[in-house]
């Protein structure tokens, strides 16, 4: 049933806008740190210019970093199910709405904030999917740990602000007077259809990101930073010292003699006069704990050291193996969550195009890209393997290929199935005349 236009009104402008007005604030935060531009460090009101340049130089978009790091490895290839042999209608949705490239945008934005949503709606040739930032969508859920679509969805674009339910798409205009209601267009799907794509969700229907747990970590860095290249900067030469030398009186000779001193560099005294030199401030203890704070990143993030720091040095394959090993476990248990997600996405799509079959199969499985480093001959001996000592067929090995698509492989059986070689023709006859003999 549609909203009234004063339900609409009142829902937007007292529940929905305020609570993603606060949500906004949390993930501003947030998206300074995803991005780069983190929480400034914290200078006395006396600092100089150079003190607040320095600060700028000192920050790095270390938690970007720990995002791309795991958003890598996370590239949807194709989609299978156990139900029906021909999958392709299942993927119609995902290759017309261009989710070759656009999943990644999801993939960083629920991981970097926690969540993020898939917004599918009726259109003129199918489905339309879309992506939505946490910032721009909020959704309002009875129960966000349990429900499998909102109540609510609610974004807005320039001075127009679009709400959602289960049956129509409501747009209001931001004017002078508050909200006013324009029009509502019926999709008639049975849903709120914003499918939510979690990083972690827990019991409570919290969902932290890969940035929010991490800030503090990151400040320390970035202090560490700053406290050395403010050593590096004031600190870092030895300073030559001089008593009991006349200055002249005139001042502008005195600046002259500084000038000639600037320039030669050499020091002339007579009686009581001493020299000496102040040490320089060692940056051994600053380089040390740059590096044990960002080893400490790496280890609460699982994120391989050598991928923040760049160094990896005469590593064998097994230990190579093993610094990966946490990101990895990371980056599948991601894969489950997201996989879910994209399978909800097309059996919605399967919905709103009619494909009812489609909507109601749950053995949808998402296909993800092999993106492990591992060299061909390497790929060549364990699929070998697997095709001689385990008896698998080497056609449903094709795909498993390094840098071989899916699409490739069905292309490679196409191929096959239309040009047999000679012994798969004489098998083929043998089998018919087999066939024959036994109906005859």
């Amino acid at each position: 049933m549609v909203m009234s236009k004063e339900a609409v009104r009142t829902l937007a402008t007292e529940v929905l806008l305020p609570a993603q007005s606060q949500e906004r604030n949390e993930l501003d935060r947030i998206d300074g740190w995803l991005r780069w531009k983190p929480e400034a460090i914290d200078l006395p009101s006396y600092a100089s210019t150079e003190h607040k340049a320095l600060r700028q130089l000192s920050e790095t978009p270390w938690l970007s970093l720990v995002v791309t790091t795991v958003a890598q490895q996370l590239v949807c290839e194709s989609v299978r199910s156990t139900e029906v042999e021909d999958s392709s209608p299942m993927w119609g949705p995902w290759q017309r709405n261009r989710f070759s490239s656009r999943q990644r945008a999801i993939h960083r934005a629920a991981l970097g904030y926690g969540y993020a949503y898939n917004l599918v709606l009726p259109g003129d040739t199918g489905a339309v999917m879309r992506g939505y930032s946490p910032r721009d969508m909020y959704c309002s859920y009875q129960d966000p740990a349990v429900d499998e679509y909102p109540s609510y969805a609610v974004w807005k674009r320039d001075k127009f602000v679009y709400v959602l339910d289960e049956v129509a798409k409501y747009t209001l205009l931001q004017g002078d007077r508050g909200l006013e209601y324009v029009t509502h267009d019926i999709h008639d799907v049975g849903v709120t259809p914003a499918v939510r794509y979690s990083n972690q969700i827990d019991l409570e229907g919290r969902t932290p990101g890969e940035v929010e747990p991490f800030i503090d970590v990151a400040r320390r860095i970035n202090k560490t930073a700053y406290d050395r290249m403010l050593t590096q900067h004031f600190n870092s030469w030895k300073v030559r010292t001089a008593t009991n030398i006349d200055r002249p009186a005139d001042q502008a000779e005195a600046e002259r003699a500084k000038m000639i001193l600037r320039q030669n560099d050499i020091l002339v005294g007579e009686g009581d006069t001493q020299f000496g030199s102040l040490p320089e401030t060692p940056l051994d203890g600053f380089i040390n704990s740059h590096k044990a704070d960002i080893e400490t990143l790496a280890a609460v993030s699982q994120t391989p050291a050598h991928a923040l720091t760049g160094q990896m040095i005469n590593l064998s394959a097994d230990a190579i193996t093993e610094a990966r090993a946490m990101l990895d476990l990371k980056a599948g248990e991601r894969k489950l969550g997201f996989g879910d997600s994209h399978c909800q996405s097309l059996r919605l799509a399967a919905h709103i195009e009619g494909r009812e079959r489609d909507a109601a199969d749950f053995s949808l499985t998402i296909q993800w890209a092999d993106l492990e480093s591992r060299s061909m001959s390497q790929a060549a001996d364990a699929l070998g393997k697997m095709a001689t000592m385990l008896g698998v067929p080497v056609e449903m090995l094709w795909d498993k290929i390094p840098n071989v698509t899916v699409d490739e492989a069905k292309m490679w059986l196409q191929y096959k199935k239309d040009n047999p070689s000679a012994d798969d023709q004489i098998a083929s006859a043998l089998r018919s005349q087999a066939d024959n003999g036994a109906n005859g």
